[in-house]
């Protein structure tokens, strides 16, 4: 049981550092592609990508820590539906835009089964009730909502540059 614990502590870090690694290393072009695919992308440029990709693996990092507590589970939950509703971007994305969009492999093959192996785990070793677990996919899953938001909105554009 304590392997199984370990095993979906981790898992979320490991699968989010090979997506960024596809996203930005090889094949890489995420940037450049998420600019092509919305005209008026301004806020993701270098700075902001590098914060929220490190912020990323910073809290999966400290949720692993913290997997065997209710509140690291809870954050295991949240973050698996995250990268879960990031996946599916990937898919829709690739999909309406007919181009490879770079995290798609990674989205498709890591982060959409490690969702359900996540939450089906956690309950099945009783760390997480059923209610926990809707409330870390319905906040978790709410991620495309609040982005799309805001890489919308005109003050995130405002000062921008291109490739920052």
């Amino acid at each position: 049981m304590l392997a199984r614990i370990d095993w979906l502590s981790w898992a979320p870090l490991a699968a989010a550092s090979v997506h960024i690694f596809e996203e930005f290393a090889w094949p890489g072009g995420f940037p450049r592609w998420y600019r092509k695919y919305r005209a008026n992308a301004r806020s993701v440029n270098r700075r902001f990508l590098f914060f929220i990709n490190a912020g990323l693996l910073i809290t999966l990092f400290e949720a692993a820590l913290a997997g065997r507590t209710p509140f690291g589970v809870a954050l295991l939950l949240t973050f698996s539906a995250i990268l879960f509703s990031n996946g599916c971007w990937h898919v829709w994305a690739s999909y309406k835009s007919r181009s490879y969009s770079p995290g798609v492999i990674s989205g498709t093959v890591l982060y959409l089964p490690l969702a359900l192996f996540e939450y089906a785990g956690w309950i099945q070793l009783g760390r997480a009730s059923g209610w926990t677990a809707i409330l870390a996919l319905v906040i978790g899953s709410s991620y495309p909502m609040w982005s799309a938001l805001y890489h919308k909105h005109p003050k995130t554009a405002e000062g921008a540059t291109p490739g920052e």
